[in-house]
């Protein structure tokens, strides 16, 4: 039986109930904070275990014409959520658990799915798209992730040339300084070459320059309080977000043949069939057909099955929590490795 699939109403309702929940939390306090912070915690990644079972993949014809228009929505909800937090940081009408609860709830949200979103629009054609979906990542202070993701690690994905590969027995503790360090420089190399050749200037000046404004107006509009929470709270959304690039290519490479690189493939990524997640995370967990059509609007990618293929055996948002306790992954995780290389 064919499956039904996800209509951008049902990406639309996983993706904004939680940020809904958690500005009126951060506003109000109480059960709304709570229900957000859940929603993040332990709502999605319960109910991906217990359903396990993907939508089905939108027909080769299949439109969405509202797809971007709730990327814009959803960045809005971004700086909606962002705004009200900082300002819940700078007051004191939250008791430090609800401050914790806000904390974690928004850092999860910024990292899995403003991450997300944000990594949808870069990749849109439109102008003002892209500049949105870098107005995200610059206000997470994560700015040369646009330039290093699409310069970088599309061209070099699953090759020790990609920061952001995961290599095989790597521990995400270990990953997580390599690949921001090495991503901001292997991004800021390409956009140097780039700006050379067609004779641009260097976006790495928007990208560090914007994160210092922002740091800055946060100190001056709210005070040195709410400045810290913000770098804390922008650490903790780019642990969330290396935590996806560390589980989806954890491991996997491209085999070199007569010389020559293997192109890239499903085989490269690893993909999680999981609804709630992937509504949440505008499929982002559909990642290998992203890969291999990057321009691709996110309600059409697909997870059309193929033999072998990298399958997570658990959500997206539950492989990263995984992740955090190395003994566990590999555990988990080197087995399945090893039998994507011997295939």
């Amino acid at each position: 039986m064919t499956r039904p699939v996800a209509p951008v109403a049902g990406f639309a309702l996983a993706a904004l109930a939680p940020a809904i929940l958690l500005i009126w939390g951060a506003v109000s306090g109480g059960w709304p904070l709570w229900l957000g912070f859940l929603w993040m915690a332990a709502v999605s990644p319960v109910a991906d275990t217990l359903i396990a079972r993907g939508f089905g993949d939108a027909g080769p014809e299949a439109r969405f014409p509202a797809a971007d228009a709730l990327s814009v929505v959803l960045a809005l909800a971004h700086f909606a959520l962002l705004g009200a937090a900082l300002w819940a940081f700078a007051g004191d009408w939250l008791a430090w658990p609800q401050r914790a609860g806000l904390f974690l709830g928004a850092g999860m949200y910024f990292g899995q799915v403003s991450n997300s979103n944000a990594h949808e629009l870069i990749h849109r054609h439109s102008r003002a798209l892209f500049r949105l979906g870098a107005a995200v990542y610059i206000s997470l202070l994560f700015g040369h992730h646009v330039s290093a993701h699409r310069l970088v690690h599309h061209v070099h994905v699953a090759t020790d040339a990609d920061p952001n590969s995961a290599r095989l027995g790597e521990s995400f503790w270990r990953f997580f300084p390599r690949a921001w360090f090495g991503s901001f420089r292997a991004g800021l190399r390409a956009e140097r070459a780039r700006a050379a050749r067609v004779g641009r200037s260097n976006p790495y000046l928007f990208w560090v320059g914007g994160g210092l404004v922002c740091i800055a107006a946060v100190g001056l509009g709210l005070g040195s309080r709410a400045m810290l929470d913000y770098l804390g709270l922008c650490l903790y959304a780019q642990m969330q977000l290396m935590l996806s690039d560390y589980v989806q290519h954890y491991g996997l490479r491209r085999h070199i043949s007569n010389g020559r690189l293997a192109p890239v493939g499903p085989r490269h990524s690893w993909d999680a069939p999981h609804p709630l997640s992937s509504l949440a995370m505008v499929n982002a967990p559909r990642h290998s057909d992203h890969h291999a059509h990057p321009a691709r609007p996110y309600p059409a990618l697909r997870l059309t099955p193929e033999n072998p293929r990298p399958m997570l055996p658990y959500s997206l948002p539950v492989m990263g929590a995984m992740a955090m306790l190395p003994p566990l992954w590999r555990r988990v995780m080197d087995r399945r490795v090893a039998r994507m290389r011997a295939d």
